[in-house]
């Protein structure tokens, strides 16, 4: 049973204005609100798809706050999208066609999988070194890691910000500020599919996702200004543990 009592309306908001934040700037921001979802009575299935449209103000908000870092990307834009759209389509079609026990098999091992990423963001991004503006993006990889982390988002989303910009640095030879920008750009498009998609076929909370909206969007412009001055290294690990947590929990649940 959903706890609407006044002390979970309060504290949903408080983790979408976190979540958006966190987006914004370290990434992984559905790892704190899903459980926060969960805690107050979601069903895994029901709290996954909410959490999913309910981010996708914040993402708005990270693209509005980070918008002059876009300039001069409208190639890598376009072509990132393009496969974007397509594979978030093709994750949310999976998780709707799929027996909802798959998704709960599924969902433990996908949230110790992000929250392990997350984990070694820092590691990874000094073993893959500084990126060089002025060499070609490696497109041959950067597409198709694209679309394998949009099929990831439309299923489930959870660290979505984190596989990409992993995906992108790894890929796209561009400075870490923009693309972080672009990041949360790809992140917006694979939400508009998804809310899209889960309107007409999913157990969608909107009255949830009216609550969350404006705080996910508020958070998400201004951990878009914070984003270059905030050391984020806390926030990481505050939600690599709690997405081992709800993982773990979930594993034995």
């Amino acid at each position: 049973m959903i706890d609407a009592s006044p002390l979970s309306l309060v504290f949903l908001l408080v983790a979408g204005l976190l979540s958006g934040g966190i987006n914004a700037v370290a990434g992984g921001g559905s790892l704190l609100l899903f459980p926060a979802l969960l805690a107050v009575g979601f069903p895994p299935l029901a709290a996954n798809v909410t959490n999913s449209v309910a981010q996708w103000p914040g993402y708005l908000g990270i693209v509005v706050g980070a918008r002059h870092d876009l300039r001069g990307q409208r190639r890598r834009i376009l072509a990132t999208s393009v496969v974007a759209v397509v594979g978030s389509a093709l994750g949310c079609v999976l998780l709707l066609v799929l027996p909802s026990s798959v998704f709960n098999t599924v969902v433990p091992v996908l949230v110790l999988l992000a929250s392990a990423v997350m984990g070694l963001g820092p590691w990874l991004r000094r073993w893959i070194g500084t990126p060089e503006a002025d060499a070609p993006d490696r497109n041959a990889a950067l597409l198709p890691a694209v679309f394998v982390g949009a099929v990831y988002g439309g299923y489930f989303g959870g660290a979505l910000g984190v596989i990409l910009i992993a995906t992108l640095s790894l890929c796209a030879h561009d400075g870490l500020v923009r693309l972080n920008a672009l990041k949360g750009l790809l992140s917006l498009v694979i939400a508009t599919v998804s809310a899209a998609i889960f309107a007409f076929g999913a157990p969608v909370s909107w009255f949830s996702v009216a609550l969350l909206a404006p705080t996910t969007l508020l958070g998400g412009f201004l951990g878009a200004k914070l984003a270059r001055r905030l050391p984020a290294n806390t926030l990481r690990w505050v939600v690599v543990l709690l997405g081992f947590g709800v993982g773990i929990a979930l594993l034995f649940a």
